[in-house]
């Protein structure tokens, strides 16, 4: 039985595609006693409202991460948070840095400072690939909130509060996805177009997303940044299997993407621990007595690439992930 059995559980940003996902496995596996979703878009709000057909564990928070008072009230009687909410479109990010700031870095330390205060026994801070040696705004500020969750364990231990990440690659399906993009494009008789035919990217799957976290608040001792050893694939392997022989167009890297991602930098491998589902980085500083984590350490320079993976994802796997024979 996972530790969120029979508990009552916040989701921030709960309105997502992981959100949704996350809720649909909490009531049908975990009987949660009550789920907080809390998010900024009461259309979404509704719809999603009509999508769990008014489940009565239910409870709906209209409210931003940047207002500590909403956060507050929202936590009140809360065991657990998964933390989701965030601004994710790298080119908007570009445009609108600070809007990025105080949603990701600034939303986010009041997401820790309220789960302190009201008592909360475990975060999970979803993050993204592109905090690992960041080249984007975007990146960069999923980085410092990375590192703002984990730091927290320092102020939170006096209150027993404990506080991890999840960092993964590409979601299937996912809203923004480019599998959906792929997929519209095909149905408008558009070429699909890529921007680098020698790209590789990390690929999860929503339901593999949601399992990583629920095992990881029965794994953690608040500190760790947990990575899933998930595939690689080619973005032309990508194209192959959702249209087959299909025309595509090369664009070009489009400014702050990278060829290739990366969810490990050699610069912490040092604190890296390989297990068999996974990677653990440990933190820099521990002052609140951070446990030593079990598994093989990772040599010393190793990165963890889409480029350099060990685990592969082909044309017909990925075709039949996504139900197209």
């Amino acid at each position: 039985m996972s530790e969120l059995s029979n508990s009552s559980i916040l989701i921030t940003g709960g309105t997502g595609s992981f959100g949704k996902a996350f809720t649909r496995y909490a009531l049908d596996n975990l009987n949660p006693s009550r789920i907080a979703i809390l998010s900024r878009d009461e259309l979404k709000q509704y719809e999603m409202r009509a999508e769990f057909d008014g489940d009565r564990r239910l409870r709906w928070f209209l409210g931003d991460i940047r207002d500590r008072e909403r956060l507050h009230r929202a936590l009140k009687g809360i065991d657990y948070v998964v933390h989701a909410a965030a601004l994710k479109q790298v080119d908007t990010a570009e445009y609108n840095p600070f809007e990025f700031v105080k949603t990701n870095i600034l939303g986010s330390q009041n997401v820790i400072d309220a789960c302190i205060d009201e008592g909360v026994k475990k975060v999970v801070a979803l993050s993204t690939d592109k905090a690992s040696s960041p080249i984007n705004l975007y990146g960069a500020t999923k980085l410092t909130a990375d590192k703002l969750f984990i730091a927290g364990n320092n102020y939170s231990h006096m209150q027993e509060t404990r506080l991890a990440v999840v960092r993964y690659g590409n979601v299937m399906g996912s809203r923004g996805s480019v599998v959906p993009f792929f997929q519209a494009k095909v149905r408008a008789g558009e070429p699909l177009t890529i921007t680098d035919e020698r790209m590789t990217r990390f690929w999860i799957t929503l339901d593999q997303a949601v399992k990583f976290v629920v095992d990881s608040f029965d794994a953690m001792n608040g500190g760790e940044l947990f990575v899933p050893r998930i595939p690689s694939m080619k973005l032309t392997d990508l194209v192959e299997a959702i249209a087959p022989g299909y025309p595509r167009v090369t664009t070009g890297i489009r400014p702050g993407e990278k060829l290739h991602e990366e969810m490990i930098s050699p610069d912490d491998s040092h604190r890296t621990v390989r297990q068999p589902d996974r990677y653990v980085v440990t933190p820099t500083i521990a002052e609140w007595g951070f446990k030593p984590v079990e598994g093989e350490a990772v040599p010393v320079g190793f990165s963890y690439r889409s480029d350099t993976n060990d685990l592969w994802m082909s044309a017909d796997e990925l075709r039949t992930i996504l139900g197209l024979g």
